[in-house]
């Protein structure tokens, strides 16, 4: 009877939880399923004959039948998206028709340039933005409340690429505070051996601060202006899940009980809005991750962005395919995180 029991509680807890894994992995194979056919179906759709850009428009008219056929090009679309399908599946994103290169290891290549900065970026964000807008509404209807949402319109409202060049003009030409385009000088390239692929980081892991000081010398600007526009996103966000706990009647009871005012704001009010801040973070993560196209175009960064684009303009669909592709997956990815950080925060959410 007690055998019997104990496996109806066990099945009782890992069912649920069984059930829920499986959706969740469900669903996301089912959201890159969608976004890997809608990619495929946009490079096919552009007006960009991939047949002449990888032989070029003076070939013979053999060559491009002979290319055409090899490319798999005259079989319906859904046996091409198969076949797409099949390689991705196995990390396969053709070669690039620029540098004749694998797809996948350009993207190794240049995604971690990509990452370091918009993580940069996002912490440059929270740790100002997140203060910023507990201290605004907090002091609502003050000029730091004022001061606060300003910095915050500004953000949302100014171009990147102006606010970029500006920014290279004065604190890279005039001021001289700062390195320039790239992300370390010309002297200290390929000095550091990689190994994750990101300079500040490998340049710790050999040792070499000299390196790591030039490449934070040449990332702090970019960085910074991608944690500013962060930085407006998230602090206007705080403000307002603030604004709608010390608005709450709990929030009015703890300070009847006569509660520190510090601890009724950042243990009570701040510590009912983390888990929406989390979202909000890892949206914002998510969006520099995918959006810093501009921005590396400006300070010459090398990440995926730059890349995505150059091979656009040079109609290289593959490699375009395989850098949306993966972008999306970080996207999702980042996603996941977030849920699952809501739920360990959240105990309704368990």
């Amino acid at each position: 009877m007690t055998d019997s029991t104990d496996t109806a509680k066990r099945t009782s807890f890992f069912m649920p939880t069984l059930v829920k894994l499986t959706t969740t992995l469900g669903a996301i194979a089912f959201t890159m399923l969608g976004l890997l056919f809608v990619t495929f179906m946009i490079g096919r759709v552009m007006p960009i004959d991939p047949v002449i850009a990888v032989v070029g428009e003076r070939a013979s008219k053999e060559l491009y039948d002979a290319t055409f056929l090899e490319m798999g090009l005259d079989k319906p679309l859904m046996v091409q998206f198969g076949y797409y399908l099949a390689d991705v599946l196995q990390g396969d994103f053709g070669m690039s028709r620029l540098n004749g290169r694998p797809v996948a290891e350009d993207i190794a290549r240049v995604f971690p340039a990509t990452l370091e900065l918009a993580t940069l970026g996002t912490f440059i964000g929270v740790f100002i933005g997140v203060p910023l807008g507990v201290v605004a509404a907090v002091k609502r209807g003050t000029w730091i409340d004022q001061v606060a949402r300003v910095i915050a319109l500004v953000g949302y409202s100014m171009p990147i690429f102006w606010l970029g060049l500006v920014s290279l003009l004065v604190f890279y030409g005039i001021l001289g505070w700062v390195g320039g385009p790239g992300r370390v000088s010309i002297f200290y390239m390929d000095i550091v051996p990689p190994v994750t692929g990101m300079i500040l980081v490998d340049s710790i892991l050999d040792g070499n601060w000299e390196v790591f000081w030039n490449a934070v010398s040449h990332i702090i600007l970019p960085a910074s202006l991608l944690g500013y526009f962060s930085l407006a996103y998230i602090s206007r966000m705080t403000r307002s899940f603030m604004l709608e706990q010390l608005s709450a009647e709990y929030i009015t009871t703890a300070r009847v009980k006569g509660l520190p005012e510090r601890s009724v704001i950042w243990k009570h009010a701040f510590g009912n809005i983390k888990v929406q801040l989390i979202t909000v973070i890892a949206l914002s993560y998510a969006g520099l991750l995918e959006g810093s196209v501009l921005t590396e175009i400006i300070f010459s960064w090398p990440g995926i962005g730059s890349y995505i684009t150059t091979a656009l303009l040079s109609a290289d669909m593959n490699a375009v395919l395989g850098g949306t592709v993966v972008v999306g997956l970080v996207f999702v990815c980042l996603n996941v995180f977030s849920d699952l950080l809501y739920k360990f925060y959240d105990p309704r959410a368990k």
